[in-house]
């Protein structure tokens, strides 16, 4: 450690060497770690291409197919609508954030910007609704749908999760962005002569495309995923999204986990193409919004 001290060569190559080897440690701590949690996940994807003896009695740790079969997922897209399942969630799971973003992203900048009697007050009363879970309010939205005639109709999977507290948390994630963007553009463009609403489209906006497509990808599984309240609301399987369907669809296949593994997997499939097209983005929001501190 002396040596360390005064600086010597030797000791900065000793002091390099520990530094690296710390480093090393700790990558692969954390790839033993990513490995641990992924590996679930590829073991059901490979499980699904593979008959149910292998699954039984074959060896877990294997994860090749022998032999490759695909007669799992021609029985799990026929054995129930599946496809139409698909395709309620890939509307729901567009039209509900698209509502969600619109609602919350002029909401967080009304809350940043403008200033309007009551505004801190009304900001506060939101965040308490982020605090409320969410099954405190399945029976009073249930009974309210019941009073509107909208029990197994798309208007019961669209409206109460478009203006439930997961719009709560995006206009405070839209709030704590639109601090981090520099007052200056909006003072430049009004002098321009830009009025509030083109401030908004012309240079908010498009300076929001991080915060916009984490948004994007969060709303998108939240809703994708989505199984209690659909469960609740919607009692025709065509209108069924692809949570609600799975259920069903095990129901049907009995234990049959080759061909509950390729559902699955089907149901999981569109998430991961989602999180890849984003991920740019959203990685990007992580790292820039709420830095101001305000």
């Amino acid at each position: 450690m002396s040596a360390v001290r005064t600086g010597t060569p030797s000791g900065l190559r000793a002091l390099r060497s520990v530094r690296a080897a710390q480093r090393g440690l700790g990558y692969l701590a954390l790839t033993l770690l990513a490995l641990a949690m992924i590996y679930p996940y590829i073991w059901s994807i490979t499980a699904s291409f593979k008959t149910d003896r292998q699954i039984y009695n074959g060896n877990p740790l294997d994860l090749v197919p022998r032999p490759l079969i695909f007669a799992n997922y021609v029985r799990a897209w026929t054995v129930v609508p599946f496809g139409r399942f698909l395709a309620n969630s890939f509307f729901l799971s567009t039209l509900v954030p698209l509502i969600a973003l619109s609602v919350s992203t002029l909401a967080g900048y009304s809350f940043a910007r403008l200033r309007f009697r009551g505004r801190d007050a009304i900001f506060m009363a939101l965040l308490g609704v982020m605090m409320l879970p969410g099954h405190i309010t399945l029976i009073p939205n249930y009974v309210l749908m019941r009073y509107l005639h909208w029990i197994n109709t798309y208007l019961a999977l669209i409206i109460p999760p478009a203006f439930g507290s997961g719009t709560v948390f995006n206009t405070f994630f839209m709030r704590q962005y639109f601090l981090s963007i520099p007052t200056e553009l909006e003072d430049a463009a009004t002098i321009d002569g830009c009025s509030t609403l083109g401030v908004f489209t012309r240079i908010i906006l498009p300076n929001s495309k991080p915060a916009l497509a984490a948004l994007a990808i969060i709303s998108f599984k939240g809703e994708w995923n989505a199984f209690l309240w659909p469960l609740v609301v919607i009692n025709s399987m065509k209108m069924m999204p692809i949570q609600v369907g799975l259920s069903y669809f095990q129901g049907n296949i009995g234990s049959s986990w080759g061909v509950l593994l390729a559902g699955s997997t089907l149901a999981i499939a569109p998430l991961i193409v989602v999180f890849l097209f984003f991920q740019r983005y959203f990685v990007s929001s992580m790292l820039t919004s709420g830095l101001a501190g305000k």
